[in-house]
């Protein structure tokens, strides 16, 4: 499987990226914390470790570290806007429960 972006989420995070000027690409991770216990992690990466892996979309690097691999594996990366609230949206099919507030989630 892989992490996929579409484009809108695509030309967000090139956007964003020309505007910082510098950087090898996205992070994806997870934390702990929330209601549900994890919550998604967005940053922007500089350099790539060792155990990392790097997923290629749109001619984006993606980059997620081994641990959080185990639970974003197969996600789709979008970027929606709802009324006032824009923002990024995680396509997760390893996702079973989510919080009521929607910051946190189970697998």
């Amino acid at each position: 499987m892989a992490i996929t972006l579409t484009d809108v989420a695509a030309e967000r995070i090139r956007n964003f990226m020309a505007s910082r000027g510098k950087g090898v690409g996205l992070r994806l991770g997870i934390k702990t914390t929330g209601c549900s216990g994890m919550a998604y992690v967005l940053e922007f990466a500089d350099d790539i470790e060792d155990d990392d892996t790097v997923y290629e979309d749109h001619g984006l690097k993606v980059i997620v570290d081994a641990k959080s691999l185990l639970y974003l594996n197969g996600t789709e990366l979008d970027y929606t806007r709802e009324g006032l609230n824009e923002g990024f949206k995680f396509n997760n099919p390893n996702v079973k429960d989510t919080c009521g507030c929607g910051e946190s989630f189970n697998i």
